[in-house]
């Protein structure tokens, strides 16, 4: 109990250093929220303020009940796409229904451990979707530098410039940060036509408060509710554990998966009850806030805070923000994001991992859904293995002519996808007196591999064939025993010794 106090006071405060480290982050992350937020806001189809709202109290809780700390959770565009066609329907209220019910959902999955499913999505899958939301945080920032003046591409440049120019002399305040301050000083002493925040939508001008979701409580609400609060929090755990993975690989550290699945839980609950629509962890934000320093709940913590006082109290002075500072920060990010080395790793590794990689992103790219991506390049990664696993399985045939036996030495793992070509390697019309199936060196895995062998013994005995199985394994007997018993038709002794 001690340790893990320790450990939590850790996560908190490493050190005057690490506190002023996430605070500066925190704030940088906060800026890299507000356009995101805001344009998810319009493809959702609600007020700019009820994605900001979500994005305040889900960066509060999640803070203090996740399990990755330094990782930016808000309301994020893979959501937003799920919901989009609720609220058209319905409207906000029963978002915020739909949101209350996917966080009891994501709590649920926490607690059952559902988390150990990331297990299932492979490096090649996982580098795809990184590269993919790079490229759709590069090609969300181009509707702002579409029809603009040339000032707007100058501020983009002059922005670029300071971020990646600034670090070389200075690293006490994180570069974007200085990016933000001095565009802001250039467009207000020297009016220009560049768009600002003020420009993207209606900002919040209070503080969310505290109500339960106005709509009928009853079954019919349920029905409508339910198939979309179950897709807002699949998508959002599949987001937030890769999020949480590439974090653990950018620090080196590991996270707990199903405590930050049922504190994204706990989070999305509280942002429905405060007004806002469900989130999950914003990678693009995230992986930003860790480049500048971002290691502890702290990071966390003051991203969410700061969000909430820049966007209220300093309401006026953000408003002034230029958006092309905006859109210079986030550049930085989706290249930062990316992972060139995959581009080298394309020639060097396997091609079906290219072949994954490379589907995911496509796939991503053109849904502009992260779980649609990720969902197609786990499939191609089972597909890929259930092959390569199915040529590992083989089966060696030699007769003894002294005892007139045919002798099947099986190796390898007999499964769904190699039970077919198990059953095929055996001649079922044999004119052997006896036949000795060998799998010591085999495992077989399933119902269909257990199938397979009953149908082979069972056809062999229908020919007046004397079959003997031998060398299964305790888990593999097992499953025989229990779902495809084996029995001499002659005699009705089992065909598979057993050991005394």
């Amino acid at each position: 109990m001690t340790s893990a106090l320790s450990r939590y006071r850790a996560e908190w405060f490493d050190g005057l250093g690490g506190v002023r480290r996430d605070t500066l982050a925190g704030m940088v992350a906060t800026f890299a929220l507000i356009p995101e937020v805001i344009a998810f806001a319009f493809v959702a189809g609600i007020d700019p303020e009820v994605g900001l709202f979500a994005s305040f109290v889900i960066g509060i809780v999640i803070a203090v009940v996740g399990g990755r700390p330094a990782m930016i959770s808000g309301a994020a565009g893979s959501v937003a796409l799920v919901v989009a066609a609720l609220v058209h329907s319905h409207g906000l209220q029963y978002l915020l229904a739909a949101t209350v019910l996917a966080g009891l959902f994501q709590i649920l999955f926490g607690l059952c451990k559902l988390d150990i499913l990331m297990r299932f999505v492979s490096k090649s899958v996982r580098t795809g979707f990184v590269n993919a939301l790079a490229i759709l945080i590069f090609s969300a920032q181009l509707p702002q530098l579409i029809d603009v003046s040339w000032h707007t591409y100058a501020m983009v440049a002059g922005g670029l410039a300071i971020i990646y120019l600034l670090p070389r002399v200075t690293t006490v305040i994180p570069s974007p940060l200085v990016c933000i301050v001095v565009l802001t000083i250039v467009a207000t002493l020297f009016p220009m036509p560049v768009a600002t925040i003020a420009d993207l939508g209606r900002l919040p001008a209070s503080l969310p408060s505290f109500a339960f979701p106005n709509v009928p409580l009853g079954w019919d609400t349920l029905r409508i509710v339910a198939p979309y609060a179950f897709a807002m929090a699949a998508v959002g755990l599949l987001e937030s554990m890769m999020t949480a993975g590439v974090v653990d690989e950018l620090t080196e550290t590991g996270s707990d998966k199903a405590r930050e699945c049922t504190g994204l839980g706990v989070a999305n609950v509280a942002a429905g009850l405060f007004g806002g629509i469900a989130g999950c962890g914003m990678i693009g934000q995230t992986v930003g806030n860790v480049r500048y320093g971002g290691r502890g709940r702290l990071s966390t913590l003051v991203a969410g805070v700061f969000l909430l006082i820049v966007m209220v109290p300093l309401r006026p002075w953000v408003a002034q923000v230029p958006v092309a500072a905006l859109v210079a920060i986030m550049i930085m990010v989706s290249i930062s994001t990316f992972s060139w080395g995959s581009l080298r790793d394309l020639a060097r590794h396997p091609k079906v991992s290219g072949v994954v990689m490379l589907a995911t992103v496509a796939v991503t790219v053109a849904t502009h859904d992260l779980s649609a991506g990720v969902m197609v390049g786990v499939a191609l990664s089972g597909v890929f293995f259930a092959f390569k696993v199915t040529r590992m399985m083989d089966v060696a045939v030699d007769h003894d002519a002294a005892t007139d036996t045919r002798r099947y030495t099986v190796s390898g793992q007999v499964f769904f996808a190699s039970a077919d070509i198990f059953a095929d390697k055996f001649d079922l019309r044999e004119t052997a007196r006896a036949v000795r199936i060998d799998l010591t060196a085999a495992h077989l895995w399933d119902v269909t591999a257990v199938g397979a062998l009953q149908h082979v013994v069972t056809m062999l005995q229908r020919h007046g064939t004397q079959v003997q199985v031998v060398g299964l394994n305790q888990a593999s007997a097992i499953l025989v025993d229990r779902h495809a018993p084996l029995t001499d038709v002659d005699a009705g002794s089992p065909v598979i010794p057993r050991p005394a």
